[in-house]
């Protein structure tokens, strides 16, 4: 996998990483706020079924307080007045039960009924009797002196309609009244047997006398989730991932076009500077003796008479001189050595150096469909260059063989760059062009300024890499011909000190490919 790939790898798992934690978060908190209206309204339904039963509580104590306190003809008639008059008040009372001094309840009810009276003459409150929940329904029986009552209450009628906080037909949250269990449905809710987020509340209405459990049941199921703006979310990370991406990009090609005129420019500044130091340490000599021979010319063709064997002599002189400088122009050498690139050479990592060139040529290996090889041995020493000489050379080099590659097609174009260390202890560099070759009359000159097999080329460029290879202590050369295309060798001196900055060498043992 290349670097840019890995890249692209990471960027799109940190994009996912964020759309899926910010997406979490809206789910979240949407469970989260439908939990805080569950809990609001499981509240209100048990303060509202609370306040109920404990009326049905006070209605019993009332009773109680209405009767007569010796028993009468008086008394029976002013119960059998009050009693007929309950259930028009409250409609969750279905009917009033009194067992007068003496009575007994009716036959059907009076197992259930005296038990629970005898329970009630002892703990001194009411207490249910005969529940059927399933149904609806239940008494509630309070011993008094000298009659006891018992009311039948019925629980549907019991909830409050006008102050339910929830629509009991539609509403997602299941209510019910249990006891015993027995179950009093008062809403059935919905998707309670889906998968989703289940909440609960359980408690006891606040009445001793009725001991019903008030059970609200809740799930929210996955399509009650802020899918759409969970979407938006994805998709805003998404653009601002694209965005970063293509400004990333920019930056990249932006530096890259700027360390590529950087190494332009340098390298135009050094075959100028190098040529013009050449041609004046060349021509000087020619050029003085050129000088001297025509100023004695013209000195003799002045005598009178002028010395015309002489003067011919000087000038003959002049012309050989000038036809030597005229050499000198053509077939330079080398340009100028470099003397402070020796002093100014450090330890570096060669496969470091080598990724820092392809990353800036990277384009033109894409462009024209060249198949990149890297190869690095294990703990390669530091090798000792100028680093800007280094990446210079290198770049010459690939750029080189991009452009023999382009007369053959492009299924075939393949470029290895191989770093090893050789017997003798230094560092070699092979870059390797699967293009035409060399001719082997041009092989002998490749390195002669101003000599080039391309059209259009100035014939510097080898030249040049090669004073700046000597010039810090390296070497390069064409390695003999063998094989497809043609291959350069760059032989580095090595230095036992650490590279300044280190570069993994594993990553360069498989192909890539642009």
């Amino acid at each position: 996998m290349t670097k840019a790939w890995r890249h692209r790898l990471a960027g799109l798992l940190l994009w996912a990483l964020v759309a899926g934690a910010g997406a979490g978060w809206l789910a979240h908190a949407r469970v989260e706020q439908l939990r805080a209206a569950f809990d609001t309204d499981a509240r209100i339904v048990h303060r509202l079924l609370s306040q109920r039963v404990v009326q049905h509580d006070a209605v019993m104590a009332t009773l109680a307080l209405l009767q007569p306190p010796v028993p009468g003809a008086m008394a029976d008639t002013a119960a059998a007045s009050t009693l007929p008059r309950l259930p028009s008040v409250y409609p969750q009372i279905l009917a009033v039960l009194q067992r007068p001094a003496g009575g007994a309840w009716p036959a059907a009810q009076k197992a259930a009924l005296d038990a629970a009276e005898a329970t009630s003459r002892r703990t001194g409150r009411a207490e249910m009797a005969l529940a059927d929940l399933a149904a609806g329904r239940y008494h509630l029986v309070l011993a008094g002196s000298p009659a006891s009552y018992a009311l039948q209450i019925d629980l549907a009628a019991t909830v409050p309609q006008e102050e339910w906080p929830m629509n009991r037909v539609t509403s997602p949250v299941r209510v019910a009244l249990e006891q015993s269990g027995q179950a009093f449905i008062v809403q059935p809710g919905r998707h309670l047997d889906r998968m989703g987020w289940r909440f609960g509340v359980h408690k006891l209405l606040a009445s001793p006398s009725q001991p019903l459990d008030v059970v609200a049941e809740r799930t929210v199921t996955p399509a009650e989730l802020p899918w759409w703006a969970m979407l938006g979310w994805c998709a805003l990370t998404a653009a601002l991932w694209a965005g970063a991406l293509a400004w990333w990009r920019q930056r990249v090609a932006r530096q890259r076009a700027e360390e590529l005129l950087r190494l332009g420019q340098v390298a135009r500044l050094n075959t100028l500077g190098e040529l013009a130091a050449g041609m004046a340490h060349e021509l000087n000599q020619p050029l003085t003796a050129l000088l001297a021979s025509t100023q004695a010319a013209k000195r003799l063709l002045g005598e009178s008479p002028p010395d015309l064997d002489t003067a011919f002599e000087a000038m003959g002189r002049a012309v050989e001189q000038a036809r030597r400088a005229s050499a000198v122009v053509g077939r330079l050498r080398r340009l100028v050595e470099r003397p402070d690139l020796a002093g100014q050479a450090q330890p570096l990592a060669l496969p470091a150096a080598v990724q820092d060139v392809l990353h800036l040529v990277e384009p033109e290996l894409r462009q024209r469909g060249v198949a990149l090889e890297l190869a690095a041995e294990p703990d390669l020493p530091a090798v000792l260059a100028e680093p800007v000489a280094l990446q210079q050379i290198v770049h010459n080099l690939v750029m080189n063989a991009l452009q023999a590659m382009e007369q053959v097609p492009a299924s075939e174009r393949r470029l290895e760059l191989h770093m090893a260390q050789q017997d003798t202890g230094q560092v070699a560099l092979t870059v390797r062009d699967h293009g035409p070759g060399i001719p082997a009359e041009a092989r002998e000159r490749l390195f002669e300024p101003f000599y080039t097999t391309r059209e259009g080329g100035l014939g510097l460029g080898l030249t040049l890499c090669e004073s700046l290879a000597q010039a810090m202590g390296a070497q390069l050369w064409l390695a003999p011909a063998g094989g497809r295309g043609a291959a350069f060798v760059l032989e580095l001196p090595v230095t036992a000190q650490a590279p300044a900055v280190a570069h993994p060498a594993a990553s360069l043992h498989t192909p890539v490919h642009p």
